[in-house]
């Protein structure tokens, strides 16, 4: 379900004044693309296999769609430069390595690129051969992110992969191969199933693989989701909170002795050239205009979000309206709280003068976080703190 909100005007405008800020603090854009050739027992992102979608939409026409909401954009906000571009999904490699190559041209002749912008694409690793790949970095694509999750064939089958164990490392180096400049490999922890020895196997195929950035998340099962049924009949155990502390310290050991560094809770990278930079876009607070249904966007502390479904996004277009579904104006407060939740997070940490210094205190008591020696003694989550993070940032707000 999509939140509640103000109602988004039929031509999109903004308020008064927030247009013109539009980039002051860095703008990305982020390209969603909902369609799957199959769904996965745990996901509940906005995305539709073939069977799901219904009329009014398809891979076909999608670009088109996409392209008229771009359109519109440009007409509302004119920020300077995109200093990223991310597209998303669903699985983007559905489409054509040139109809992505169509978004990625529009944007740059809507808003301009960045001579230095970082440019991604997902895949699920069955997705892209070695053709694809260099057919998408002709088109100036830079970046991949390939949905690896695990390498062990078991717990792919538990998670509902269609992927085999050794594709997303062989995926990986084609990708280099073609010219990438910077490949992320995505893992899942904690699936019910997954052993100690199976996810030190997903380490090692990761660091094999010649990577210079990995993502690490713990599974999280969500409502209405088919392994959330799963689970409520008992037919698999619901993930373990030891389990995925475990799983996270020994993925910290194994990258670590890598050369992989963090720099946010779930993320490591070998350089602070390898770090994702529209994340890190989002987590400092620049501006960024989602594109498709279900996207969010921000400019200048508004907030809005598309429609849903992919047939109501498309339909509002071709009648002439925005697709956004509601939108809600930050306060300066919300803008602070919600700059702490993020930044906290970040390698970086954050001034003692922006948190609760009584949380904070109490935090470095308690070896949850400790000031950093070289940024001005900034307060960042030590290895413990990581462990507790949602904790440390109730305390400190």
């Amino acid at each position: 379900m999509l939140p509640d909100g103000d109602p988004v005007p039929a031509d999109g405008s903004l308020p008064p004044g927030v247009a013109e800020t539009a980039g002051s603090r860095g703008f990305a854009v982020y390209v969603h693309v909902p369609f799957c050739a199959s769904r996965c027992g745990y996901c509940d992102f906005n995305t539709y296999t073939a069977s799901e979608l219904g009329g009014g939409v398809s891979r076909d026409t999608y670009v088109d769609t996409v392209l008229a909401e771009l359109q519109l954009g440009k007409s509302l906000i004119n920020p300077k430069r995109v200093d990223t571009v991310f597209v998303g999904g669903g699985t983007p490699t559905l489409l054509s390595a040139d109809d992505l190559g169509r978004i990625l041209a529009a944007v740059d002749d809507a808003w301009g690129l960045s001579p230095d912008a970082e440019v991604t694409t997902e895949a699920n690793p069955e997705s892209v051969d070695a053709g694809y790949l260099r057919r998408l970095r002709s088109h100036g694509f830079n970046r991949i992110s390939l949905g690896m999750q695990s390498a062990s064939p078991a717990v792919l089958r538990i998670l509902d992969r269609q992927h085999t164990a050794g594709r997303a490392p062989a995926a990986a180096l084609e990708a280099r191969e073609a010219g990438f400049e910077h490949v992320n490999l995505d893992l899942i922890y904690g699936t019910p199933g997954e052993t100690a020895d199976d996810f030190a196997a997903s380490l090692a195929a990761v660091v094999g693989a010649g990577v210079d950035h990995v993502s690490a998340y713990a599974l999280i099962v969500e409502d209405g989701t088919r392994m959330a049924g799963r689970m409520r009949r008992g037919e698999m155990p619901y993930p373990s909170d030891d389990v995925a502390a475990d799983r996270y310290l020994a993925a910290e050991a194994a990258l670590t002795a890598a050369d992989f560094g963090w720099y946010e809770v779930s993320n490591w990278a070998t350089s602070a050239a390898a770090r994702c930079r529209h994340n890190l876009l989002y987590w400092t607070g620049a501006d960024w205009w989602g594109l498709g249904p279900g996207a969010h966007s921000h400019v200048g502390g508004v907030r809005w979000w598309n429609v849903k479904h992919p047939s109501a996004y498309a339909k509002r277009l071709a009648d002439g309206v925005s697709p956004g579904h509601a939108r809600e104006v930050l306060s300066d407060e919300d803008r602070r709280m919600e700059d702490i939740m993020l930044r906290v997070r970040l390698r970086e940490g954050i001034p003692l003068a922006r948190v609760d210094a009584v949380g904070a205190k109490q935090a470095l008591a308690d070896g949850l976080l400790e000031r950093s020696a070289y940024e001005d003694g900034n307060l960042i989550l030590t290895l413990r703190g990581r462990l507790l993070a949602d904790a440390v940032i109730r305390d400190v707000v």
